[in-house]
């Protein structure tokens, strides 16, 4: 008998940018409905349509942000949901992996924290409130 586990889908990306007005105008090619996150240096990138959670409402699809460049976090991210933020900060360190930003509370949606993989790629993790 095989068992099939469950895999953790991404569900979101980053994208760090110097000039993020240069940054919206020129994702805007895209159809890309980008808005300022007010006091967070943060911009949500919305490619499909969302539900009133804020979650695509197309099966598969993700949304986004832009973000300004960081001393760690200078190229695209892709955000992973998992269970537990605390849990898998764990798993990562345990499996030659690093923790680059603790886990922080993303008000009314969920918890992040960004994690580098034995290559120094920086990935994100996330879980959304329950």
């Amino acid at each position: 008998m095989t068992t099939t586990k469950t895999a953790n889908p991404v569900v979101h990306f980053e994208i760090p940018v110097n000039d993020p007005e240069k940054a919206k105008a020129f994702y805007k090619i895209f159809n890309w409905e980008i808005t300022e996150y007010p006091g967070m240096d943060y911009y949500g990138v919305q490619t499909t349509p969302v539900g009133e959670n804020r979650m695509p409402l197309n099966p598969g699809a993700i949304n986004g942000g832009l973000m300004t460049k960081t001393d760690h976090v200078k190229g695209p991210v892709i955000a992973i949901e998992v269970s537990s933020v605390d849990d898998f900060i764990e798993k990562v360190t345990q499996n030659g992996g690093a923790l680059i930003m603790p886990k922080m509370e993303i008000p009314n949606m969920g918890y992040y924290a960004y994690i580098a993989d034995p290559e120094g790629n920086i990935l994100g993790l996330w879980e959304p409130m329950q």
